[in-house]
């Protein structure tokens, strides 16, 4: 420790000036010739008689949570703090009571090695002792880290420690609309409040320990896609004297069965409403509402969570049943010989409406009758390439709206989407998107998977809103530095950006051996 005179009383003439300033007396302790002072003592006897320290521990203990890397401010909150700050030093001097007897100058941490658990701050305090002298003392104090499980991480440990569940389902044959949720969960942090996430048959658990985050991601879910809610809430426990209840909540979300690609009928009187659509649609993409879109007149029309739900309806075809078929010959219908009529809605110029005569894949060459039918895809597609359709003409459909349709209202095929070739996106992709929970093994679940994929390619809008990651473990294909060909891809310069923000994250998922996924109950 080290001490120094910091000033006398107002009757002494340490400041140098008057007429005593020169004025030399010895210690009356050991005799050495000092300035005068109330206490007659040099610095050294000082030190030997009086410890303005003496109350202020020199060794402490700090309590730390490995789990959540938070400190213990007592008595029972735990703060965020990193090493050397702020903060981490408001924590150590609240822990010295004796700080009170003293007045506190300076402050400040000393190195140490980051896993040595020792903590060590430098304190310079002032304090008045015999006659009014007021002395300055330098002093160290060792803090000691000991590890102790804070509440919130005893109770993730802990069985049967939620006290809220989320339940998302979708039950439907084809889950693209359920993908994309997962990734707008994953790029807004949504699920950064979850004790833990189960995939479950249809979906996905979250698992919260107040019902205040549990209601944020229920707005979250009903904000990004249309869905409804169901609430309960179970009585685990009552205290009668007290007259408290401890229950456990549980949010029950249903995503509406349809997802893009797919065809549904509308009823008669839903038509009407969205301006005299065609009865057999298809989904052109689902968002916080349903987005329709009319392939015999390119009209497009959107749905509300709300209103879907007055009148649910499911789909009539999948993009499991889509069927390949090749353009034989392609007449597009420019828009000023597009005939309009009242009560029309909105047309998307985003498309562009055509007669289209095609034949089945499978019959090419041996069906010399092709198919006429009226498309909303004659922006992307000429003579030769290949269309994904479906044969409503030999499907079987079970639907009270479909039966009621006469067979002039139903299109022989209906054109969804221009066909790439399989090997050829697989080998050109270069990219990687994360998940919430580990990918599904089933063949079933895979095509659906894939086709996301696929939609993420070839519609730039549904991109914007998913994180996209450059797959390290792939090199690109020439091909694709070349952008040759007309097959929809990627571009590295949206994924770069993701890519260096989580650059980190991936090298360290990929040295520990884990997968692309956030951790699970």
């Amino acid at each position: 420790m080290d001490h120094e005179y910091v000033g006398v009383s107002p009757l002494g003439a340490a400041d140098g000036k008057g007429a005593g300033s020169n004025a030399v007396i010895l210690c009356c302790e050991c005799g050495v010739a000092i300035q005068p002072n109330p206490a007659n003592m040099c610095v050294t006897c000082l030190r030997n008689h009086v410890d303005i320290t003496e109350n202020v521990p020199k060794q402490a203990v700090l309590h730390f949570c490995r789990n959540c890397e938070r400190y213990l401010q007592p008595p029972n909150e735990w703060i965020q703090a990193a090493l050397e700050s702020r903060e981490l030093l408001a924590i150590c001097l609240k822990k010295l009571k004796g700080l009170k007897e003293v007045k506190l100058v300076d402050a400040g941490f000393i190195w140490t090695e980051q896993h040595s658990k020792r903590i060590k701050v430098k304190l310079t305090v002032h304090g008045e002792i015999i006659g009014g002298t007021m002395l300055q003392q330098v002093f160290v104090v060792e803090f000691t880290v000991q590890n102790q499980m804070c509440n919130d991480c005893h109770r993730t440990e802990a069985k049967d420690f939620w006290r809220c569940l989320v339940q998302v389902r979708q039950r439907a044959e084809n889950k693209k609309t359920f993908y994309y949720l997962e990734q707008l969960i994953l790029k807004h942090k949504a699920h950064e409040n979850t004790l833990g996430i189960k995939p479950e048959h249809g979906g996905l658990d979250f698992f919260y320990a107040n019902d205040n985050h549990a209601r944020r991601m229920v707005d979250f879910l009903l904000t990004m896609v249309p869905g409804k809610v169901t609430t309960s809430k179970r009585l685990i426990s009552h205290d009668i004297h007290s007259n408290n209840y401890n229950y456990k909540y549980n949010w029950s979300v249903e995503i509406a069965p349809v997802s893009k690609d797919s065809a549904v009928c509308l009823s008669k009187k839903l038509r009407h409403q969205l301006g005299n659509l065609s009865p057999l649609v298809l989904v052109n993409r689902v968002s916080s509402s349903i987005h329709l879109i009319d392939p015999l007149t390119a009209q497009i029309a959107e749905l509300t969570s709300q209103v879907y739900f007055r009148a649910p309806f499911e789909a009539v075809c999948n993009p499991k049943q889509l069927v390949e078929y090749v353009v034989m010959d392609i007449d597009v219908i420019m828009e000023k010989d597009r005939k309009t009529y009242p009560g029309q809605g909105q047309v998307s110029f985003k498309h562009a409406l055509c007669d289209i005569w095609v034949v089945r894949a499978s019959e090419l060459g041996i069906n010399d009758n092709p198919i006429h039918t009226r498309s909303h895809l004659g922006h992307l597609l000429k003579v030769g390439d290949s269309v994904m359709g479906y044969n409503t003409a030999r499907s079987h459909i079970n639907d009270l709206e479909f039966d009621k349709l006469s067979s002039d209202e139903i299109p022989d095929v209906i054109l969804v989407r221009k066909h790439y070739d399989r090997q050829t996106r697989l080998s050109q992709r270069v990219w990687k998107i994360k998940h919430l929970a580990a990918e599904a093994t089933d063949e079933r679940s895979k095509y659906d998977y894939h086709e996301f994929l696929d939609d993420l390619e070839e519609n730039e809008d549904i991109r914007g809103q998913v994180n996209i990651y450059r797959d390290t473990n792939k090199t690109i294909p020439i091909e694709v530095q070349a952008a040759g060909g007309d097959v929809p891809q990627i571009t590295l310069e949206e994924m770069l950006e993701d890519m260096t923000l989580e650059c980190a994250d991936d090298e360290m998922g990929e040295e520990g051996g884990a997968d692309d996924t956030e951790p699970q109950l």
